[in-house]
């Protein structure tokens, strides 16, 4: 599992020494990456300027087809297109799923917002099914709005 705050603790640090959110987001993916054996893939993917499409901004795990995702398809792209994060225990049971890998059974996607703002999402795919749990995503959401914050004040 996860330890949210000591990642959140470190995006800081990395904020007040003057990084900006691309070094957030690979620290960020590598830490959850690295942080639970049930995570075979994660990702983020940040919204397109005209709010029309995801792109793959960095991940660890098994190379994707998925570079671009147009906002509606997919676990992703439905995240965005309702403003919640997906929790898909089995993803053979989500309609229009976009499989990366025949051995990933369930998927977790957590918005990175600022209010109503969406910059983008970590996307993080497990070959168990039913792998994460509230506790999984709250953790996540902790780090996603941290970043958020950055994102925020490098925006404008």
């Amino acid at each position: 599992m996860i330890d949210a705050r000591y990642v959140v603790t470190e995006l800081q640090e990395m904020r007040e020494d003057g990084h900006l959110s691309d070094a957030l987001l690979r620290y960020a993916v590598r830490s959850l990456y690295k942080s639970d054996e049930r995570y075979s893939w994660v990702g983020v993917y940040l919204l397109s300027d005209d709010r029309l499409e995801l792109w793959l901004h960095n991940y660890v795990g098994a190379p994707t087809e998925h570079a671009r995702i147009p906002v509606g398809e997919g676990v992703c792209g439905t995240a965005v297109a309702h403003g919640a994060n997906q929790n898909v225990p089995d993803v053979t049971e989500f309609p229009g799923y976009l499989a990366c890998s025949p051995s990933v059974k369930s998927e977790l996607v957590v918005l990175i917002r600022a209010g109503g703002e969406i910059y983008g999402q970590f996307d993080i795919d497990s070959n168990v099914a039913d792998a994460f749990t509230d506790l999984d995503e709250a953790a996540i959401q902790m780090i996603a709005d941290k970043l958020a914050e950055q994102l925020t004040r490098e925006r404008r």
